[in-house]
């Protein structure tokens, strides 16, 4: 059976919660969500839904690279939106990052940790 490793990095924020920033698992990762916290000071920067999506694929970016992978090994995301009027406006920064379309689901959902407006995780190759 193949050996499970946990993925840490300073580069993305620290868990804010009993879970780890992403598992390798055999060949695949998987990734927590992440929301736009600058990893650099814990806090939320970031404003609009273009801000914010921008620091949760930085962050994202930064858990693919730690664990061995990259935006483009990306197999499925699943993506949630505090408004899905942010739809559009979310999909211009994600499609700057994953280049190679891969599978997803989009939700909205009433809250999401510290009132942000995105969060995305993400399941991909080594």
């Amino acid at each position: 059976m193949a050996e499970l490793k946990k993925v840490s990095t300073e580069k993305a924020p620290a868990a804010i919660g009993p879970y780890s920033q992403a598992i390798v698992f055999g060949d695949m990762v998987f990734t927590s969500g992440q929301i736009p916290i600058n990893p650099a000071n814990g806090e939320i920067e970031a404003v609009t839904i273009e801000e914010q999506a921008e620091q949760v694929m930085k962050n994202l970016g930064e858990v693919l690279k730690a664990a061995g992978t990259s935006f483009e090994k990306a197999i499925k995301t699943t993506c949630f939106l505090a408004d899905m009027g942010d739809f559009a406006a979310f999909n211009g920064v994600y499609a700057k990052y994953f280049t190679e379309k891969p599978a997803r689901s989009c939700v909205a959902v009433k809250t999401l940790p510290k009132n942000v407006l995105v969060e995305v995780e993400v399941i991909a190759t080594l």
